[in-house]
């Protein structure tokens, strides 16, 4: 049993008990006259702190909530401009809630809010006002060995080995620019992953943090990589030589659970007219709604209808490169605007001639279009030189713990600060050919 069980209440009991017969043993040996003059001590407990949890309904503002938890209209107000000085009061979700903590009579001594799993605002009472400031939640960091092997989809594959969904989607970001999910995956693939789980005081369940090393083994050929934080703060994933992962193009224009339904061909008989023609593009036959990805940095040359392709997309990348995302449900950027590598542009759907709900990805070079699944893509950047011997060392003693199972490191400051130091390991890619 613990401190707080039984037994130490039990020891705690028998203290008192010997302490008030030795305090009365005492007083009967003295003289009457002076117990009259001694005055009488009595222990003040500290005051019992209250807590209450008050959810966001839909549609509320921090105001609206803090009125319906009876906090009077002045302090409200100070209240609100002191959060508004750390953190967007729109940006309060609706199913989340504050943790109010108010003395046993009822004055309110400071809220929190949980902002993610490794942050919490937190207002507190500072003399006659409030102050807001945003707080690390404290957690112990540890490092642990994750393997697998793939046995229906990734996700399937991941809970198997006793992991939740979410791993499975770092595993696809990871090789984002080598593997397609969609359609690389093999059963029998293996994978090793490295990763940092955070555990916290409170027992809420750990969270992952970063992937500092993985493996994915697809049809025999094995891809790894390592992710290198460099002294001036940068940092990239990069292959064991010291390449850069990151690639021009993603593999896939989706996230997930999705297959190719038709490919690049220069003669194909089309399933809505019958007759046989170019089919410049790869379909991703996928669920109306499922977001579409900008495969690539970019410029938004065209957004809206264009007779059978529906509504359709159109990228301009660096190097003479465009991408048409095609048959789209919804457009989620307008002609003119930047988008970003991974950024969500639009929307899964069936318009135009189509049979069913898809995404035709094309991809031109110079206005000559090329089959997307065999593109070549080319790595960005080598690691420096200078730093050329720290990333080795980096990569050596990850690649080491990878392979010899569980690693037992923790942040006994309780900071969160790595393991490493700083320096950090993540996963692999590959790449079918050479890049855009």
């Amino acid at each position: 049993m613990t401190l707080a069980g039984r037994p130490l209440l039990r020891i705690l009991g028998i203290v008192a008990i010997g302490i008030a017969a030795s305090a009365l043993t005492w007083h009967q040996s003295r003289p009457a006259e002076t117990l009259a003059v001694q005055p009488l001590s009595v222990s003040t407990a500290a005051p019992e702190m209250l807590k209450e949890k008050v959810s966001f309904r839909p549609g509320d503002t921090l105001e609206a909530l803090l009125e319906r938890s009876g906090v009077d209209p002045q302090l409200r107000q100070e209240m609100i401009v002191a959060v508004q000085e750390e953190f967007d009061v729109r940006k309060f979700r609706a199913g989340s809630h504050l943790t109010f903590l108010r003395s046993s009579r009822g004055v309110l001594e400071s809220l929190e809010y949980v902002l993610d799993p490794d942050h919490k605002l937190q207002l507190e009472k500072s003399g006659e006002s409030f102050r807001a400031q945003i707080e690390p939640i404290p957690g112990a960091i540890r490092q642990q060995r994750v393997c697998g092997t793939m046995q229906g989809s990734l996700v399937e594959s991941v809970m198997r080995a006793g992991e939740r969904p979410e791993l499975a989607l770092r595993i696809a970001e990871i090789f984002a620019w080598d593997l397609d999910f969609y359609r690389d995956p093999r059963e029998g693939d293996e994978f090793c992953l490295l990763v940092e789980k955070k555990e916290y005081a409170d027992g809420a369940p750990a969270t992952y943090q970063r992937v500092l090393a993985a493996k994915y083994e697809n049809e025999g050929t094995v891809y790894d990589a390592y992710f290198f934080e460099s002294e001036d703060g940068d940092n990239h994933y990069y292959s064991s030589d010291g390449e850069s992962l990151q690639a021009a193009f993603l593999r896939s224009p989706l996230e997930f659970s999705a297959r190719v339904s038709s490919h690049f061909s220069t003669r194909r008989r089309h399933p809505v007219l019958g007759a046989y023609r170019a089919h410049l593009g790869t379909d991703y036959a996928a669920p109306t709604g499922t977001p579409v990805l900008a495969v690539a940095d970019g410029r938004v040359t065209f957004s809206g209808r264009s007779g059978g392709s529906g509504n359709l997309i159109t990228l301009q990348h660096a190097n003479g490169f465009d991408t048409q995302y095609l048959h789209l449900s919804r457009m989620l950027v307008r002609a003119g605007d930047r988008v970003k590598q991974g950024e969500r542009i639009g929307l899964v759907g069936a318009t135009g001639l189509a049979t069913g709900p898809h995404v035709d990805i094309r991809v031109r070079k110079n206005g000559r279009y090329l089959n997307w699944e065999k593109l070549d893509l080319p790595r960005e950047s080598r690691i420096a030189a200078a730093q050329q011997n720290s990333f080795n060392a980096a990569r050596d003693r990850f690649a080491a713990s990878l392979a010899s199972g569980p690693v037992a490191g923790t942040d006994t400051a309780g900071n969160d600060t790595p393991a490493d130091g700083g320096s950090r390991i993540a996963a692999s890619r590959k790449s079918d050919e050479t890049t855009p």
